[in-house]
C-alpha cells in the first residue's frame, strides 16, 4: 500500500497548552482509516496540522509525497465537526460557491451538484436557504461539499452525525465506492460500531499521544479476554478448562469463560464429543472498540498491534 500521508513525531502547543505530544501514523492510498480519541485528545490539532492550517512545532508530516500545502489544497475534501455552511445563501448557491473555492468553474460544479444533490435528496430543496434546511440536510449538504471536486483525501469529523439509518448507508456506500477507486478516507467519530464496520485500520490518541494503532481485527484480538461464544442445539454440558458459562440474549449463545491455560481449540474439541449438543457457532468473544475505548482512556496504556 503506497503512504499517502505520513506523520511522524509531529507535536504542537498553543502557549502552555499542549494540544500534540507526540503523534506518528500512516495512511495509505485508498484506506478508509479512523482517527479515534476522546474530546480535547488532539485529533483535531493533528487534523489541522495536515491541512496546514497549523504548522507542527516538532516532527514533520508528508502529504502526497511532499509538506503540507497549498499545492494539495484541492486534491483534499474536508467536512469539519463545526459545521461551515453559509445559512443566509440558498443551498444550491452556497454549494456552487464552495466548489468554486475548490477550483471547479460555477458550471462543471452544478453539472456535478446535480448527481450528488439527486442521491442524497436535496435536489427538491436547492432554492431553500441554507439555514432553513433540517440540521440532517445541512449535514449533507456539507459532505457533498467535500466531495464535489472529487479529492484524493477526503477527511470528515463525525460525519455520520444527525444522519437517519437510511442516509447513514448513504455515507458509507460512498466511502467504500472511493476505496474501490483508490481514494482515501480518514473518519474521526465517537461512533465505534461504524469504525468496526468500515475501517480497516485506526490509531487513538488521547492526551496528545498515540495510545493504541493497528488493524481494528488486531486491536479487538490484543484486548480479548479468554473467552469464546458458542451457539447450538440441545444441552451443554460442562467442559473441561472452563470456568463459567454465561448465557447471552435468548438466541441460545453462550459464552464460555476459559482458564487460563485452556486454549479456544482445546474447547472446541471438546465440544465436538459431546454427543447432546451439536454446534451451529464458535468463534473467539472479541471486546467491542466501545469497550477497548474506555479501558484505554480509563488509564490501559496500549501498543501498536498490526500494519
Amino acid at each position: 500500500m503506497t503512504d499517502l500521508l505520513v506523520i511522524d513525531h509531529v507535536a504542537k502547543s498553543f502557549a502552555q497548552t499542549v494540544a500534540v505530544r507526540d503523534v506518528s501514523f500512516r495512511v495509505g492510498a485508498g484506506e478508509i482509516f479512523a482517527l479515534l480519541g476522546p474530546n480535547g485528545a488532539g485529533k483535531t490539532t493533528t487534523i489541522r496540522m495536515v491541512l496546514n492550517i497549523f504548522t507542527p512545532d516538532r516532527g514533520t508530516i508528508t502529504l502526497f509525497g511532499q509538506p503540507p500545502g497549498a499545492q494539495a489544497r484541492d486534491r483534499i475534501g474536508y467536512l469539519p465537526e463545526e459545521r461551515g455552511l453559509y445559512r443566509n445563501l440558498n443551498l444550491l448557491d452556497c454549494l456552487v460557491y464552495l466548489a468554486g473555492l475548490k477550483g471547479l468553474p460555477a458550471g462543471e460544479a452544478r453539472r456535478r451538484l446535480s448527481g450528488w444533490l439527486e442521491r442524497f435528496d436535496l435536489a427538491n430543496h436547492t432554492s431553500k436557504k441554507v439555514g432553513d434546511l433540517s440540521r440532517g440536510m445541512q449535514q449533507k449538504a456539507q459532505f457533498i461539499a467535500a466531495l464535489v471536486h472529487e479529492p484524493e483525501l477526503l477527511i470528515v469529523d463525525e460525519p455520520f452525525a444527525a444522519l437517519d439509518p437510511v442516509n447513514t448507508r448513504l455515507i458509507k456506500d460512498v466511502f467504500y465506492e472511493r476505496a474501490a477507486q483508490g481514494r482515501t478516507t480518514i473518519m474521526s467519530t465517537h461512533q465505534m460500531h461504524l469504525v468496526e464496520e468500515l475501517a480497516e485500520r485506526l490509531v487513538m490518541i488521547h492526551q496528545g499521544e498515540v495510545v493504541l494503532a493497528g488493524t481494528v481485527r488486531a486491536v479487538r484480538q490484543q484486548f480479548a479476554a479468554n473467552a469464546v461464544l458458542v451457539e447450538g442445539q440441545g444441552q451443554l454440558e460442562r467442559l473441561p478448562g472452563v470456568v463459567a458459562m454465561e448465557p447471552q440474549g435468548e438466541n441460545g449463545t453462550v459464552l464460555l469463560r476459559l482458564a487460563d491455560q485452556t486454549t479456544p481449540q482445546q474447547v472446541f474439541r471438546a465440544l465436538a464429543t459431546q454427543s447432546a449438543y451439536t454446534v451451529e457457532h464458535f468463534a473467539v468473544a472479541l471486546p467491542t472498540l466501545d469497550e477497548i475505548f474506555v479501558r484505554v482512556v480509563g488509564g490501559e496504556r496500549a501498543v501498536e498491534v498490526g500494519a
